[in-house]
């Protein structure tokens, strides 16, 4: 079988195809998956780029999604032919985090081999069922961004109608939230530095948008969109380089979801500030199996679909992670083979 596999220590052009040997039948409690798809998402790249270390020749990738061939004895969740897509920490099925949870170690294409791979002999937690209809494609989106962005709104944050959610660019999290907020009858405020990506979150239902770059104080535009009261929900994708004005944006008792870097690993927090809110601050890192089947649950009875900006070729992966180093993309990027 074939597999993209990066070499130690790491960097786009440290990418290569190697072809390993096919896996067998499935050993007891274990499936195996002719795996078509996987999508991008910033840890792949920190992993792929060099800046989170793993071992030499480590198979790529978190998200996976495809058919199951075979399974092994004692399975009855799944059977050949089954849909499925890939578990972000496949230890994790169900509950609090704890501690294994706490790191990568188990995490496909960081810890343990991922996903960019033509078969996968896994554990059958290690998989849940893919939603209805979807792609190849569609699925494996779920796995990072889309259990990330449901967690982050429902799972912890306890989402309602009424609710207003501010959202921090449109990758592919906070996509997957706007979707998931505007199902759940919440109003929706969305930032970024494009005006074109502005306006299609708008035509996905986004209530209002701030170009950051124009409005530099977005935190205080916020307010004076919310008439002074802040949002009730955050999804902070950025870190420290945009949580203070996320604190300011977010209302008293509101609830920021702390799950991205994307300005870097540590920073100052306005503590007073902080206090002052009563906001819950919380850190989280996607979610458990058991979040996983119910977010596909809510997708099979909402009908809302991913938006992929892109989809390349296997021998392509490469190209696909220049593109979202580029930050050009609105949604997700995804490779299907």
């Amino acid at each position: 079988m074939k597999a993209f596999v990066v070499s130690a220590p790491g960097g786009l052009d440290k990418l290569t195809i190697k072809t390993l040997a096919n896996p067998g039948d499935p050993p007891p409690g274990q499936i195996r998956v002719a795996i078509h798809a996987t999508s991008l998402n910033f840890h792949d790249y920190l992993v792929a780029a060099g800046q989170i270390p793993t071992d030499d020749d480590r198979v790529l990738m978190s998200d996976g999604a495809g058919v199951v061939e075979a399974v092994g004895e004692g399975v009855t969740e799944f059977a050949p032919g089954d849909h499925v897509v890939s578990c972000f920490f496949p230890q994790w099925i169900d509950g609090a985090p704890f501690p294994a949870v706490a790191n990568f170690a188990g995490t496909p294409g960081d810890g343990m081999d991922g996903y960019a791979l033509t078969h996968a002999v896994r554990d059958a937690g290690a998989f849940t069922h893919a939603p209805l209809g979807w792609s190849h494609s569609e699925s494996a989106t779920i796995t990072t961004a889309g259990l990330t962005a449901w967690r982050g709104l429902v799972a912890d944050g306890n989402l309602k109608a009424g609710d207003t959610v501010l959202l921090l660019g449109t990758g592919g999290v906070s996509i997957a939230a706007l979707q998931i907020a505007k199902a759940m009858g919440a109003s929706v405020i969305i930032t970024s530095s494009s005006n074109d990506k502005l306006e299609r979150a708008r035509a996905l239902g986004a209530d209002c948008t701030i170009n950051y770059r124009q409005e530099e104080n977005w935190g205080e535009k916020v307010c004076d969109i919310t008439n002074g009261r802040g949002v009730d929900h955050v999804v902070e994708v950025g870190g420290p380089g945009t949580l203070a004005q996320s604190i300011n944006a977010v209302r008293v008792g509101g609830h920021i979801a702390l799950i991205g870097v994307l300005t870097g690993m540590a920073g100052e927090i306005p503590t007073a500030t902080l206090m002052a809110k009563q906001a819950q601050l919380r850190g989280l890192i996607v979610g458990s199996r058991r979040m996983q089947q119910e977010y596909i649950a809510a997708l099979n009875q909402t009908g809302i679909r991913p938006v992929i900006h892109q989809t390349f070729g296997f021998d392509e992966l490469p190209d696909a992670f220049r593109l979202q180093e580029s930050g050009g993309h609105f949604g997700k990027i995804c490779v299907e083979w």
